[in-house]
Protein backbone atom coordinates (compact mmCIF):
# COMPACT_ATOMS: atom_id res chain seq x y z
CA UNK A 1 0.00 0.00 0.00
CA UNK A 2 1.00 3.30 -0.29
CA UNK A 3 2.00 6.17 1.98
CA UNK A 4 -1.08 8.82 2.92
CA UNK A 5 0.72 12.11 4.39
CA UNK A 6 -1.61 14.60 5.58
CA UNK A 7 -0.96 18.66 4.67
CA UNK A 8 -0.23 19.24 8.45
CA UNK A 9 3.16 16.97 9.25
CA UNK A 10 4.37 18.07 12.59
CA UNK A 11 3.91 14.10 14.27
CA UNK A 12 3.85 11.16 12.63
CA UNK A 13 1.32 8.40 12.86
CA UNK A 14 1.69 4.47 11.31
CA UNK A 15 -1.08 2.63 10.97
CA UNK A 16 -0.23 -1.39 10.97
CA UNK A 17 -3.09 -3.62 10.61
CA UNK A 18 -3.85 -6.49 7.92
CA UNK A 19 -7.42 -5.57 7.51
CA UNK A 20 -7.89 -2.81 5.06
CA UNK A 21 -11.43 -1.95 6.37
CA UNK A 22 -9.23 -1.19 9.56
CA UNK A 23 -6.67 1.03 8.16
CA UNK A 24 -9.56 3.02 6.43
CA UNK A 25 -11.30 3.48 9.65
CA UNK A 26 -8.33 4.61 11.60
CA UNK A 27 -6.95 6.64 8.33
CA UNK A 28 -10.45 8.88 8.38
CA UNK A 29 -10.25 8.81 12.02
CA UNK A 30 -6.98 10.77 12.13
CA UNK A 31 -6.42 12.69 8.21
CA UNK A 32 -8.24 15.79 9.50
CA UNK A 33 -6.30 15.99 13.20
CA UNK A 34 -2.93 17.63 11.34
CA UNK A 35 -1.07 14.25 11.69
CA UNK A 36 1.16 12.79 9.07
CA UNK A 37 -0.05 9.15 8.41
CA UNK A 38 1.68 6.07 7.64
CA UNK A 39 0.18 2.82 6.35
CA UNK A 40 1.50 -0.88 6.52
CA UNK A 41 -0.61 -4.24 5.85
CA UNK A 42 1.76 -6.09 6.85
CA UNK A 43 4.69 -6.41 9.80
CA UNK A 44 7.95 -6.35 7.43
CA UNK A 45 6.28 -2.92 6.06
CA UNK A 46 5.95 -1.59 9.07
CA UNK A 47 9.45 -2.32 10.07
CA UNK A 48 10.60 -0.64 7.28
CA UNK A 49 8.42 2.39 7.29
CA UNK A 50 9.05 2.57 11.12
CA UNK A 51 12.74 2.86 10.52
CA UNK A 52 12.99 5.25 8.13
CA UNK A 53 10.79 8.18 9.49
CA UNK A 54 10.74 7.19 13.32
CA UNK A 55 6.87 7.89 14.01
CA UNK A 56 5.68 9.00 17.49
CA UNK A 57 3.05 7.05 17.81
CA UNK A 58 2.22 3.22 16.06
CA UNK A 59 -0.98 2.26 16.06
CA UNK A 60 -0.65 -1.86 15.70
CA UNK A 61 -2.76 -4.50 15.37
CA UNK A 62 -1.48 -7.95 17.20
CA UNK A 63 -3.58 -10.47 14.98
CA UNK A 64 -1.25 -10.29 11.86
CA UNK A 65 -0.21 -13.41 9.60
CA UNK A 66 3.50 -14.11 9.49
CA UNK A 67 4.49 -11.45 11.50
CA UNK A 68 1.98 -10.38 14.55
CA UNK A 69 2.23 -7.59 16.49
CA UNK A 70 4.28 -8.65 19.48
CA UNK A 71 7.23 -9.74 17.42
CA UNK A 72 7.12 -6.25 15.77
CA UNK A 73 6.68 -4.27 18.80
CA UNK A 74 9.78 -6.42 19.98
CA UNK A 75 11.83 -5.88 17.01
CA UNK A 76 11.00 -1.94 17.20
CA UNK A 77 12.28 -1.55 20.59
CA UNK A 78 14.82 -3.84 19.71
CA UNK A 79 16.53 -0.98 17.42
CA UNK A 80 17.92 2.17 18.72
CA UNK A 81 16.10 3.95 15.98
CA UNK A 82 12.94 2.59 16.36
CA UNK A 83 12.75 2.52 20.65
CA UNK A 84 11.29 5.41 21.53
CA UNK A 85 8.26 5.19 19.39
CA UNK A 86 4.68 4.72 21.26
CA UNK A 87 3.18 1.35 20.21
CA UNK A 88 -0.51 1.75 20.88
CA UNK A 89 -1.72 -2.17 20.34
CA UNK A 90 -4.98 -2.89 18.36
CA UNK A 91 -7.10 -5.93 18.98
CA UNK A 92 -10.33 -7.65 19.09
CA UNK A 93 -8.82 -9.76 22.13
CA UNK A 94 -10.11 -8.22 25.75
CA UNK A 95 -7.72 -10.91 27.51
CA UNK A 96 -5.97 -9.79 30.30
CA UNK A 97 -3.29 -11.66 29.33
CA UNK A 98 -2.66 -10.50 26.15
CA UNK A 99 -2.51 -6.46 27.17
CA UNK A 100 0.13 -7.80 29.80
CA UNK A 101 2.15 -9.52 27.14
CA UNK A 102 1.94 -6.04 25.36
CA UNK A 103 3.40 -3.92 27.76
CA UNK A 104 6.02 -6.36 28.85
CA UNK A 105 7.64 -5.90 25.27
CA UNK A 106 7.25 -2.08 25.68
CA UNK A 107 3.63 -1.73 24.38
CA UNK A 108 2.61 2.03 25.92
CA UNK A 109 -1.40 1.57 25.51
CA UNK A 110 -3.97 -0.76 24.27
CA UNK A 111 -7.31 0.42 22.01
CA UNK A 112 -10.31 -2.62 21.68
CA UNK A 113 -11.86 -3.01 18.85
CA UNK A 114 -14.36 -2.14 16.94
CA UNK A 115 -12.72 1.06 17.35
CA UNK A 116 -14.03 4.33 19.11
CA UNK A 117 -13.12 7.79 17.58
CA UNK A 118 -12.86 9.71 19.98
CA UNK A 119 -10.80 7.31 22.21
CA UNK A 120 -8.52 6.66 19.08
CA UNK A 121 -8.09 10.38 18.81
CA UNK A 122 -7.14 10.98 22.26
CA UNK A 123 -4.78 8.48 22.84
CA UNK A 124 -3.14 9.60 19.81
CA UNK A 125 -2.68 12.97 21.10
CA UNK A 126 -1.56 11.43 24.40
CA UNK A 127 0.85 9.73 23.32
CA UNK A 128 2.29 11.75 20.25
CA UNK A 129 2.59 14.71 22.66
CA UNK A 130 4.31 12.76 25.65
CA UNK A 131 6.96 11.56 22.48
CA UNK A 132 7.30 14.72 21.22
CA UNK A 133 8.07 16.06 24.35
CA UNK A 134 10.55 13.34 25.16
CA UNK A 135 12.64 13.74 22.01
CA UNK A 136 12.90 17.54 22.66
CA UNK A 137 14.43 16.34 25.93
CA UNK A 138 17.08 13.90 24.34
CA UNK A 139 17.28 16.55 21.59
CA UNK A 140 18.15 18.99 24.62
CA UNK A 141 20.09 16.65 26.46
CA UNK A 142 22.46 15.56 23.37
CA UNK A 143 23.24 19.56 22.97
CA UNK A 144 24.09 20.09 26.13
CA UNK A 145 26.75 17.12 25.93
CA UNK A 146 27.79 18.28 22.87
CA UNK A 147 28.22 21.96 24.37
CA UNK A 148 29.33 19.82 27.68
CA UNK A 149 32.13 18.31 25.47
CA UNK A 150 33.38 21.14 23.55
CA UNK A 151 33.73 22.71 26.11
CA UNK A 152 35.67 20.41 28.43
CA UNK A 153 37.62 19.67 24.28
CA UNK A 154 38.35 23.82 24.54
CA UNK A 155 39.91 23.74 28.04
CA UNK A 156 43.67 23.96 28.17
CA UNK A 157 43.65 22.48 32.26
CA UNK A 158 43.35 18.95 32.28
CA UNK A 159 40.53 17.35 33.98
CA UNK A 160 39.68 14.61 35.72
CA UNK A 161 36.81 12.79 37.21
CA UNK A 162 37.39 10.17 40.04
CA UNK A 163 35.32 8.05 41.97
CA UNK A 164 35.98 7.65 46.06
CA UNK A 165 39.09 5.61 45.63
CA UNK A 166 41.15 7.70 43.34
CA UNK A 167 40.05 5.76 40.41
CA UNK A 168 40.19 7.97 36.74
CA UNK A 169 36.58 7.66 35.30
CA UNK A 170 36.61 10.44 33.08
CA UNK A 171 39.76 12.43 31.39
CA UNK A 172 39.11 15.43 29.19
CA UNK A 173 42.22 15.93 26.52
CA UNK A 174 44.00 17.98 28.10
CA UNK A 175 44.58 15.92 30.42
CA UNK A 176 45.80 13.41 27.50
CA UNK A 177 48.19 16.35 26.23
CA UNK A 178 49.93 17.28 29.90
CA UNK A 179 50.22 13.58 30.99
CA UNK A 180 51.48 12.87 27.36
CA UNK A 181 49.65 9.60 26.84
CA UNK A 182 46.34 9.08 25.32
CA UNK A 183 43.23 9.68 27.02
CA UNK A 184 42.07 5.95 27.24
CA UNK A 185 45.03 5.35 28.81
CA UNK A 186 44.11 7.29 31.55
CA UNK A 187 40.82 5.86 32.21
CA UNK A 188 40.82 3.24 35.08
CA UNK A 189 44.46 3.87 36.68
CA UNK A 190 44.42 5.68 40.15
CA UNK A 191 45.06 8.78 40.44
CA UNK A 192 47.46 8.85 43.60
CA UNK A 193 49.66 6.04 42.19
CA UNK A 194 50.13 7.39 38.64
CA UNK A 195 50.91 10.74 39.59
CA UNK A 196 52.93 10.79 43.06
CA UNK A 197 55.34 7.77 43.36
CA UNK A 198 55.51 7.84 47.02
CA UNK A 199 51.27 6.96 47.11
CA UNK A 200 50.64 3.77 49.17
CA UNK A 201 47.50 2.47 49.60
CA UNK A 202 45.02 4.56 52.06
CA UNK A 203 47.57 6.91 52.65
CA UNK A 204 46.41 10.02 54.07
CA UNK A 205 48.03 13.54 53.48
CA UNK A 206 48.27 12.89 49.23
CA UNK A 207 46.98 15.27 47.32
CA UNK A 208 43.15 15.50 46.45
CA UNK A 209 43.26 12.36 49.35
CA UNK A 210 40.95 14.15 51.70
CA UNK A 211 38.69 15.24 48.67
CA UNK A 212 37.96 11.63 47.39
CA UNK A 213 37.74 10.10 50.98
CA UNK A 214 35.92 13.36 52.72
CA UNK A 215 34.53 15.55 50.71
CA UNK A 216 37.02 18.52 51.52
CA UNK A 217 37.54 20.79 49.04
CA UNK A 218 41.41 21.21 48.27
CA UNK A 219 43.68 24.11 46.09
CA UNK A 220 47.30 23.69 45.92
CA UNK A 221 50.23 24.89 44.05
CA UNK A 222 53.74 24.27 42.86
CA UNK A 223 53.03 19.98 43.81
CA UNK A 224 55.31 17.76 42.12
CA UNK A 225 53.13 15.47 39.72
CA UNK A 226 54.30 12.65 37.82
CA UNK A 227 53.33 11.51 34.41
CA UNK A 228 52.62 7.99 33.19
CA UNK A 229 56.63 7.88 31.82
CA UNK A 230 57.63 8.58 35.26
CA UNK A 231 58.28 12.60 34.70
CA UNK A 232 57.54 14.94 36.73
CA UNK A 233 56.62 18.36 36.43
CA UNK A 234 54.89 21.39 38.73
CA UNK A 235 51.42 21.27 38.77
CA UNK A 236 48.74 23.89 40.11
CA UNK A 237 45.00 22.05 41.14
CA UNK A 238 42.02 22.55 42.29
CA UNK A 239 39.97 19.29 43.50
CA UNK A 240 36.05 20.02 44.11
CA UNK A 241 34.10 16.45 45.67
CA UNK A 242 31.28 15.05 43.77
CA UNK A 243 28.28 14.64 45.76
CA UNK A 244 25.37 12.90 44.78
CA UNK A 245 22.85 14.17 47.51
CA UNK A 246 24.29 12.88 50.97
CA UNK A 247 26.68 10.62 49.10
CA UNK A 248 29.85 11.19 48.71
CA UNK A 249 31.17 9.72 44.87
CA UNK A 250 34.60 11.21 44.67
CA UNK A 251 35.66 14.27 43.29
CA UNK A 252 37.02 16.81 40.13
CA UNK A 253 40.10 17.60 39.63
CA UNK A 254 41.13 20.30 37.24
CA UNK A 255 45.47 20.73 37.13
CA UNK A 256 47.53 22.27 34.66
CA UNK A 257 51.41 21.93 34.29
CA UNK A 258 53.27 25.71 35.70
CA UNK A 259 56.41 24.78 34.32
CA UNK A 260 56.71 27.82 32.42
CA UNK A 261 54.67 30.58 34.66
CA UNK A 262 57.41 29.05 37.68
CA UNK A 263 59.98 30.04 34.44
CA UNK A 264 58.51 33.01 33.68
CA UNK A 265 57.89 34.03 37.57
CA UNK A 266 61.63 33.61 38.24
CA UNK A 267 62.53 35.83 35.34
CA UNK A 268 60.32 38.48 36.82
CA UNK A 269 62.08 38.32 39.71
CA UNK A 270 65.25 38.70 38.70
CA UNK A 271 64.43 41.61 36.12
CA UNK A 272 62.54 43.45 39.44
CA UNK A 273 65.52 42.86 41.40
CA UNK A 274 67.52 44.50 38.58
CA UNK A 275 65.19 47.28 38.07
CA UNK A 276 65.37 47.68 42.12
CA UNK A 277 69.31 47.76 41.56
CA UNK A 278 69.01 50.66 38.51
CA UNK A 279 66.34 51.86 40.90
CA UNK A 280 68.93 52.27 43.95
CA UNK A 281 71.51 53.13 42.00
CA UNK A 282 69.84 56.64 39.96
CA UNK A 283 68.93 57.43 43.97
CA UNK A 284 72.59 57.38 44.44
CA UNK A 285 73.53 59.21 41.09
CA UNK A 286 70.94 62.16 42.10
CA UNK A 287 71.95 62.47 45.55
CA UNK A 288 75.84 62.93 44.55
CA UNK A 289 74.22 65.30 41.95
CA UNK A 290 72.80 67.49 44.67
CA UNK A 291 75.66 67.24 46.84
CA UNK A 292 77.67 68.56 43.81
CA UNK A 293 74.87 71.24 43.46
CA UNK A 294 75.46 72.22 46.64
CA UNK A 295 79.55 72.02 46.59
CA UNK A 296 80.18 75.52 47.47
CA UNK A 297 77.86 76.06 49.87
CA UNK A 298 78.89 72.66 51.62
CA UNK A 299 82.98 73.99 51.26
CA UNK A 300 81.88 77.58 52.91
CA UNK A 301 79.67 75.65 55.67
CA UNK A 302 83.06 73.54 56.43
CA UNK A 303 85.35 76.52 56.23
CA UNK A 304 83.47 78.47 58.85
CA UNK A 305 84.76 76.07 61.71
CA UNK A 306 87.90 74.99 60.38
CA UNK A 307 88.68 78.76 59.89
CA UNK A 308 87.90 79.76 63.67
CA UNK A 309 89.70 76.01 64.72
CA UNK A 310 93.02 77.53 63.20
CA UNK A 311 92.37 80.97 64.60
CA UNK A 312 91.57 79.95 68.14
CA UNK A 313 94.96 77.67 67.51
CA UNK A 314 96.96 80.60 66.65
CA UNK A 315 95.86 82.84 69.95
CA UNK A 316 96.45 80.11 71.91
CA UNK A 317 99.92 79.33 71.28
CA UNK A 318 100.40 83.16 71.70
CA UNK A 319 98.73 83.13 75.19
CA UNK A 320 101.17 79.87 75.92
CA UNK A 321 104.13 82.00 74.97
CA UNK A 322 103.78 84.63 77.87
CA UNK A 323 105.99 83.54 81.45
CA UNK A 324 102.70 83.56 83.26
CA UNK A 325 99.48 82.23 80.84
CA UNK A 326 95.91 82.93 82.11
CA UNK A 327 95.00 79.72 82.06
CA UNK A 328 91.30 80.32 82.49
CA UNK A 329 91.62 82.18 79.37
CA UNK A 330 93.39 79.07 77.80
CA UNK A 331 90.74 76.33 78.77
CA UNK A 332 87.79 78.62 77.20
CA UNK A 333 89.86 79.20 73.84
CA UNK A 334 90.45 75.54 73.58
CA UNK A 335 86.77 74.68 74.70
CA UNK A 336 85.82 77.37 71.63
CA UNK A 337 88.34 74.60 69.17
CA UNK A 338 86.50 71.61 70.12
CA UNK A 339 83.09 73.02 69.79
CA UNK A 340 84.38 74.30 66.68
CA UNK A 341 85.55 70.72 65.61
CA UNK A 342 82.56 69.09 66.36
CA UNK A 343 80.84 71.85 64.25
CA UNK A 344 83.02 70.28 61.14
CA UNK A 345 82.42 66.84 62.24
CA UNK A 346 79.04 67.32 62.11
CA UNK A 347 78.92 69.10 58.85
CA UNK A 348 81.17 66.34 57.41
CA UNK A 349 78.90 63.68 59.13
CA UNK A 350 75.48 64.77 57.78
CA UNK A 351 77.17 65.11 53.93
CA UNK A 352 78.67 61.18 54.62
CA UNK A 353 75.51 59.65 55.73
CA UNK A 354 73.16 61.64 52.92
CA UNK A 355 75.48 60.32 49.76
CA UNK A 356 76.29 56.92 50.94
CA UNK A 357 73.98 53.69 49.40
CA UNK A 358 71.24 52.56 52.01
CA UNK A 359 71.76 49.74 54.25
CA UNK A 360 68.56 47.15 52.45
CA UNK A 361 65.34 47.43 54.39
CA UNK A 362 63.18 49.88 56.17
CA UNK A 363 63.22 51.41 59.94
CA UNK A 364 61.61 52.68 62.66
CA UNK A 365 62.35 56.45 62.46
CA UNK A 366 61.45 59.24 63.85
CA UNK A 367 60.41 61.74 61.36
CA UNK A 368 61.10 65.28 63.38
CA UNK A 369 64.40 64.21 63.94
CA UNK A 370 64.92 63.64 60.15
CA UNK A 371 63.49 66.50 59.08
CA UNK A 372 65.25 68.84 61.50
CA UNK A 373 68.48 67.07 60.60
CA UNK A 374 67.25 67.62 56.22
CA UNK A 375 66.75 71.42 57.59
CA UNK A 376 69.92 72.19 58.79
CA UNK A 377 71.38 70.42 55.87
CA UNK A 378 69.58 72.91 53.34
CA UNK A 379 70.37 75.93 55.03
CA UNK A 380 73.45 75.73 53.26
CA UNK A 381 71.28 76.21 49.82
CA UNK A 382 68.83 78.59 52.16
CA UNK A 383 71.71 81.16 52.48
CA UNK A 384 72.67 80.37 49.18
CA UNK A 385 69.05 81.37 47.78
CA UNK A 386 68.67 84.31 50.68
CA UNK A 387 65.80 82.04 52.17
CA UNK A 388 64.65 80.52 55.17
CA UNK A 389 62.86 77.22 55.92
CA UNK A 390 60.33 76.79 59.06
CA UNK A 391 60.06 73.77 60.34
CA UNK A 392 56.27 72.37 61.89
CA UNK A 393 55.93 68.80 63.09
CA UNK A 394 53.62 68.32 65.85
CA UNK A 395 55.68 67.06 68.93
CA UNK A 396 53.11 63.41 69.10
CA UNK A 397 53.96 62.93 65.44
CA UNK A 398 53.79 58.77 65.26
CA UNK A 399 57.06 57.28 64.34
CA UNK A 400 56.90 55.91 60.37
CA UNK A 401 58.85 52.99 58.89
CA UNK A 402 60.81 53.73 56.12
CA UNK A 403 64.19 54.33 54.62
CA UNK A 404 65.89 57.19 56.42
CA UNK A 405 67.79 58.08 54.02
CA UNK A 406 65.96 58.08 50.95
CA UNK A 407 63.45 59.75 52.81
CA UNK A 408 65.48 62.30 53.49
CA UNK A 409 67.19 62.96 49.85
CA UNK A 410 63.22 63.21 49.02
CA UNK A 411 62.88 65.88 51.48
CA UNK A 412 65.86 67.75 50.78
CA UNK A 413 65.12 67.43 46.99
CA UNK A 414 61.56 69.41 47.62
CA UNK A 415 63.01 71.96 49.99
CA UNK A 416 65.52 72.69 47.55
CA UNK A 417 63.34 73.40 44.62
CA UNK A 418 61.07 75.14 47.04
CA UNK A 419 63.63 77.72 48.62
CA UNK A 420 64.62 78.29 44.11
CA UNK A 421 61.00 79.12 43.59
CA UNK A 422 60.87 81.09 46.15
CA UNK A 423 63.89 83.18 45.19
CA UNK A 424 62.77 83.11 41.59
CA UNK A 425 59.60 84.86 42.63
CA UNK A 426 61.48 87.38 44.64
CA UNK A 427 59.51 86.71 48.01
CA UNK A 428 60.70 87.22 51.24
CA UNK A 429 58.79 84.72 52.74
CA UNK A 430 59.90 81.24 54.17
CA UNK A 431 59.69 78.24 53.18
CA UNK A 432 57.09 76.14 55.28
CA UNK A 433 57.98 72.37 56.24
CA UNK A 434 55.27 70.68 57.93
CA UNK A 435 53.92 67.25 58.91
CA UNK A 436 50.54 65.60 60.33
CA UNK A 437 48.93 62.67 60.55
CA UNK A 438 45.46 62.04 57.80
CA UNK A 439 42.69 60.53 58.31
CA UNK A 440 43.89 57.36 56.94
CA UNK A 441 45.98 56.73 60.04
CA UNK A 442 49.58 57.63 57.71
CA UNK A 443 51.78 60.30 58.27
CA UNK A 444 51.78 63.65 55.44
CA UNK A 445 54.86 65.61 54.92
CA UNK A 446 54.41 68.92 53.34
CA UNK A 447 56.78 71.36 52.06
CA UNK A 448 55.05 75.11 50.67
CA UNK A 449 56.70 77.60 48.55
CA UNK A 450 56.14 81.13 47.55
CA UNK A 451 57.35 81.24 44.08
CA UNK A 452 55.18 81.60 40.66
CA UNK A 453 53.32 78.33 41.34
CA UNK A 454 52.73 75.68 38.62
CA UNK A 455 51.53 75.22 35.12
CA UNK A 456 47.97 73.82 34.03
CA UNK A 457 49.69 70.76 32.48
CA UNK A 458 52.25 69.81 35.70
CA UNK A 459 50.36 67.35 36.19
CA UNK A 460 50.78 65.64 32.94
CA UNK A 461 54.67 66.25 33.11
CA UNK A 462 56.04 66.65 36.66
CA UNK A 463 56.64 63.65 37.48
CA UNK A 464 57.81 62.16 33.80
CA UNK A 465 61.75 61.43 33.46
CA UNK A 466 63.64 63.97 32.14
CA UNK A 467 61.13 66.75 32.39
CA UNK A 468 62.26 69.58 33.78
CA UNK A 469 61.55 73.83 33.95
CA UNK A 470 65.21 74.53 35.35
CA UNK A 471 68.04 75.94 32.65
CA UNK A 472 70.23 73.12 33.73
CA UNK A 473 68.34 70.42 35.65
CA UNK A 474 68.40 66.64 34.14
CA UNK A 475 64.89 65.93 35.38
CA UNK A 476 65.42 63.20 37.53
CA UNK A 477 64.86 64.88 40.74
CA UNK A 478 60.90 64.50 41.11
CA UNK A 479 60.74 61.03 39.28
CA UNK A 480 63.55 59.91 41.62
CA UNK A 481 61.52 60.70 44.44
CA UNK A 482 58.61 59.71 43.33
CA UNK A 483 60.38 56.10 42.92
CA UNK A 484 61.73 56.49 46.11
CA UNK A 485 58.33 57.27 48.11
CA UNK A 486 56.58 54.64 46.50
CA UNK A 487 58.75 51.90 47.50
CA UNK A 488 58.46 53.29 50.92
CA UNK A 489 54.62 51.96 51.02
CA UNK A 490 53.31 55.86 50.21
CA UNK A 491 52.32 58.46 47.57
CA UNK A 492 53.38 61.56 46.02
CA UNK A 493 51.88 64.72 45.04
CA UNK A 494 51.45 68.05 44.56
CA UNK A 495 48.57 70.91 44.95
CA UNK A 496 48.28 74.85 44.20
CA UNK A 497 47.28 76.58 47.37
CA UNK A 498 45.14 79.41 47.42
CA UNK A 499 48.06 81.85 48.19
CA UNK A 500 49.99 81.39 45.60
CA UNK A 501 53.16 78.99 45.17
CA UNK A 502 52.62 75.54 45.21
CA UNK A 503 52.49 72.52 47.84
CA UNK A 504 54.32 69.52 47.36
CA UNK A 505 53.69 66.40 49.91
CA UNK A 506 54.84 62.74 50.24
CA UNK A 507 52.97 60.29 52.71
CA UNK A 508 54.62 57.24 54.52
CA UNK A 509 53.25 54.59 56.29
CA UNK A 510 52.94 54.55 60.68
CA UNK A 511 54.81 51.79 62.41
CA UNK A 512 52.70 51.11 64.58
CA UNK A 513 50.11 50.20 62.05
CA UNK A 514 50.07 46.83 61.54
CA UNK A 515 50.35 45.02 58.47
CA UNK A 516 50.27 48.68 56.69
CA UNK A 517 52.04 48.53 53.59
CA UNK A 518 51.20 52.19 51.89
CA UNK A 519 49.38 55.03 53.32
CA UNK A 520 47.18 56.95 50.77
CA UNK A 521 47.29 61.01 51.25
CA UNK A 522 44.17 62.19 53.44
CA UNK A 523 43.22 64.90 50.45
CA UNK A 524 43.53 64.83 47.20
CA UNK A 525 46.41 65.78 44.64
CA UNK A 526 47.64 65.06 41.74
CA UNK A 527 50.28 62.37 41.47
Amino acid sequence: MTEVVSENAEVTVLLVDDNPQNLKVLYETLKDKGYRLLIANEGEKALDLAHRHQPEVILLDIMMPEMDGYEVCQRLKANPATSDCAVVFLSALDDLQAKVKGFSLGGADYISKPFQSLEVIARVKTHARVIRLERELQARNRELQGDQARILNSISEGIYGLDEHGTIEFANPAAGVIMRCPVEDLIGRNFFETHFSTATEGQPGLPVYATCREGIAENQRDIRMQRTDETGFPAEYRSTPKHDGDELHGAVVVFRDITVELENERALDEARELVQEQRDQLAHTSRLTTMGEMAAGVAHEVNQPLTAIANYARVSKRMMSVENPNLTVLQETLDKIEAQSHRASEIIRRIRRFVKKPATGKEVLSLSTLLEDTRQFAEVDARNNDGAIELAVPADLPDVLADPIQVQQVALNLIRNALEATRSAESELPVEVSARVTVDGGVRVEVRDHGIGLADDAEEKLFLPFYTTKDEGMGIGLPTCRSLIQAQGGEIGFERPEGGGACFFFTLPVASAPGTTSCPSGTSGAV
